[in-house]
């Protein structure tokens, strides 16, 4: 498949790749559209979008595969897909690994949280599980990929600088292509460089929280072999909707509404309507004549 293939030759190459999380099929082809090399499938924008809750695992593994399958057949850039937990043990994880391989996605990010998992950006306690059993659930998505140009994501949710580096090592030697730490856990950029220096690997980013604040372009490109602004796009629309919505419930009017709205011709291009209605006008009859007379 071409989009891991890309995937892969960029990582071997040393250079890092650029993505931002979406949350549904529109806010991927708005990513594409705007450069980015890769999408991710925010799991906390998902359950925001698809159920309008926290990222706390409330939906399942289809309800969230469901949501990928429709980011990856809409862009023709990698998609790495969040897929949390992997929705249960090691047996789960081969299941989940084939369903998401064969739905398209370029890359899967598995963490070591329990079942079901908190979002780390936002929840004040993190349990991760046993070193030895999240080990296992990394073999088993190696074990259960196809298309060995997968590229597998092993995100470690533990505490300490110490705990997390232990285990990025134990899931590369289980056959992780990538590590990724949280932001709680690493402090500044020198702990993330030790990180993946230790575990020999290229490392993940979701670039939140201090990562946003204090490191630059230049010191994400030396650190991550991924570097996702994760939550940007779905915290760009939520505030615009925010503040449309308040000023059109007060005036009852679109005109002058503090933040401008995409033009409906532009739009309707963005979502190549002008392809659709040319085969249309090729392939479907004619329409029938209604101006003859009443209905």
């Amino acid at each position: 498949m071409q989009q891991r293939k890309f995937l892969r030759e960029r990582l071997a190459s040393g250079q890092t790749v650029w993505g931002a999380g979406c949350y549904d099929a529109l806010s991927a082809k708005l990513i594409e559209a705007a450069g980015f090399e890769a999408v991710l499938t925010s799991g906390f924008g998902v359950s925001a979008s698809f159920l309008g809750k926290p990222d706390v695992e409330l939906y399942t593994m289809t309800e969230n595969l469901a949501v990928v399958r429709q980011v990856v057949s809409t862009v023709e850039i990698p998609v790495v897909a969040d897929c949390d937990t992997g929705y249960g043990n090691a047996v789960n994880v081969m299941r989940t690994v084939r369903e998401f391989e064969q739905a398209g996605v370029a890359a899967v990010i598995l963490e070591d949280q329990v079942v079901p998992k908190r979002c780390p950006a936002i929840a004040n306690r993190i349990e991760v599980i046993p070193i030895g059993e999240s080990v296992a659930k990394i073999k088993a998505a190696v074990e259960a990929r196809r298309d060995p140009d997968l590229v597998i994501i092993a995100r470690t949710d533990a505490g300490t600088e110490a705990e997390a580096t232990e285990r990025a090592r134990a899931y590369v030697a289980a056959g992780a292509d990538m590590v990724q730490p949280i932001s709680k856990t690493m402090k500044d950029g020198a702990m993330l460089r030790r990180f993946g220096k230790a575990a020999g690997r290229p490392v993940s980013l979701q670039v939140l929280g201090w990562l946003e604040k204090d490191l630059t372009p230049q010191d994400l490109q030396e650190i991550a072999g991924i570097a996702f602004f994760p939550l940007t796009a779905l915290m760009t629309v939520a505030q615009a909707m925010i503040t449309n919505l308040k000023a059109l419930r007060t005036s009852c009017s679109t005109q002058g509404l503090p933040m401008p709205l995409m033009d409906h011709k532009a739009f309707a291009e963005l979502l190549d309507f002008s392809a659709i209605e040319d085969v249309q006008m090729r392939l479907l009859p004619e329409a029938p004549n209604f101006a003859a007379g009443p209905c």
